[in-house]
């Protein structure tokens, strides 16, 4: 005897109804069910269910939650600070391609009280605290030359009088604007700034750092532009080796640009990048600005990640970026 039975299971977390026959040998009447396993009943992991289980059994994802900072590579920063001595306090750093924002914060917690931390990034991004930013796409000459303005204008501006009551003989108060202790001193450190950067011909930076990655252009939801879900979104490599190196060597020849016409005699530039055959090029090019190059792949960078960073230090004063 034969007979079809339907029963239910799981796909994808819905219930699908599988045919089974049921055979009923003849001496038994016991029928046994023969249920076609199928691989369309088993359900697998989306990308995005397979990368919250790696962040979490990830150690430095773990860590960065528990030390609130923006994400796990901030270690990668701290490493090569602890290793290369790469701030120190008062320093101005740019950080290319800040977001989500861990460098900036790395950068924030070392240089201050008194340092200056500028990122951009094409990505609508809540800044750090301590963090100026500027949203835009920093290969447009617009926005590089909107980054060099800015750092000149800070550079030169001249902090407010405070307003103090004084009584008058007539017995009427009234008010003067006399400068503080602290606003004189501030006048002095901003008139020394103003010098400096007639001495260094507009180079006022001290550390270069870049992060960037090329977005990808997106497929769907063209209309939506906003902090959730923006018109651009991050790269998390193509899966091609030679089309993620050669995007990361065009970034960082843009960064290293920008670091030629803003970075002090002296300064640091720390550039990510993604091995392939162009990297002994960068490398060249990067000796004959600074006097000491180093290839750095750092512990808390995933092992099968293809990433790497230079870490340019001391830029000689004369050097600049030759075609």
């Amino acid at each position: 005897m034969r007979a079809l039975a339907r029963i239910a299971a799981p796909r994808n977390g819905r219930l699908v109804r599988i045919t089974a026959l049921a055979v009923a040998t003849p001496s038994s009447s016991i029928s046994v069910l023969h249920i076609p396993i199928a691989s369309e009943s088993v359900r697998w992991a989306s990308s995005n269910s397979r990368w919250k289980q790696r962040q979490g059994s990830d150690y430095y994802a773990r860590e960065a939650k528990v030390r609130g900072l923006k994400s796990r590579a901030a270690f990668k920063l701290l490493e090569m600070d602890s290793k290369y001595r790469l701030f120190k306090r008062g320093q101005t750093v740019i950080d290319l391609g800040f977001a989500p924002g861990s460098w900036s914060q790395v950068a924030v917690e070392r240089t201050k009280p008194n340092g200056r931390v500028v990122g951009i990034d094409i990505l609508p991004a809540q800044p750090p605290k301590g963090v100026s930013t500027i949203q835009g796409n920093f290969l447009s000459p617009s926005v590089q030359q909107l980054v060099k303005d800015y750092l000149i204008e800070f550079a030169q501006r001249k902090s407010p009088l405070v307003p103090e009551v004084e009584p008058s003989e007539e017995g009427e108060s009234f008010i003067t604007e006399r400068p503080s202790y602290i606003d004189t001193e501030r006048a002095e450190s901003v008139a020394s700034g103003h010098e400096e950067h007639l001495e260094n011909n507009g180079r006022l930076v001290d550390v270069v750092l870049s992060d960037m990655s090329a977005p990808w252009m997106p497929t769907t939801r063209y209309s939506s532009n906003t902090l959730s879900n923006p018109y651009f979104r991050m790269m998390n490599t193509s899966g091609m080796s030679f089309r993620d190196h050669a995007g990361s060597m065009d970034l960082c020849l843009a960064a290293l640009q920008f670091a030629s016409d803003t970075l002090k005699a002296g300064g640091h530039f720390v550039c990510k990048f993604y091995q392939g055959a162009e990297d002994k090029d960068l490398e060249l090019k990067l000796k004959k600005m600074f006097a000491k190059v180093h290839r750095e792949k750092p512990d808390s960078s995933r092992s099968e990640s293809r990433e790497a960073y230079f870490v340019a230090l001391r830029r000689k004063g004369d050097a600049t970026l030759q075609p």
